[in-house]
């Protein structure tokens, strides 16, 4: 009796060894690139955070060096907002825009302005582009 020899056994069972490696290859880059580019938009997440803050910090200096008693004029009905274009360094890519909100009250003989500050910081263009950031902070300030 001769035997039949059987050929391209091993053949599939290579290829399909293949397939999931290279299936495995692939989930492990698109796994790291995730994690890189989720890593790079946390990073100028805390920028944009920090630019926003140097935009409550502007409002607060002039607002500290306006004249007591009297509405800060950045702050008046006639000028509503500021934009502060051309921060340097890591703050670079960002623009501020201060938002700012005013209101009196006297006490005894004086007057104070109250001021509600909103800084807006994004990099930007629309929410939803690919690297857009956007973030607010926040402040009430008197004097």
């Amino acid at each position: 009796m001769k035997r039949k020899l059987q050929h391209g056994f091993s053949l599939i069972s290579a290829i399909f060894l293949l397939v999931v490696i290279a299936a495995l290859g692939a989930f492990a880059v698109t796994l790291s690139t995730t994690q890189h580019q989720s890593q790079a938009m946390e990073v100028m997440g805390a920028r944009a955070y920090q630019a926003a803050l140097a935009g409550v910090e502007w409002a607060a200096f002039n607002v500290a060096n306006s004249a007591s008693g009297v509405e800060w004029v950045g702050c008046t009905a006639a000028v509503p907002a500021a934009t502060i274009n051309g921060l340097a360094g890591n703050l670079a890519p960002f623009t501020v825009a201060v938002n700012c909100a005013a209101t009196s009250a006297v006490e005894g003989t004086g007057t104070i302005w109250i001021y509600d500050v909103s800084a807006v910081a994004n990099t930007g263009g629309n929410p939803g582009d690919v690297g857009y950031v956007e973030q607010v902070a926040t402040a009430k300030l008197a004097r």
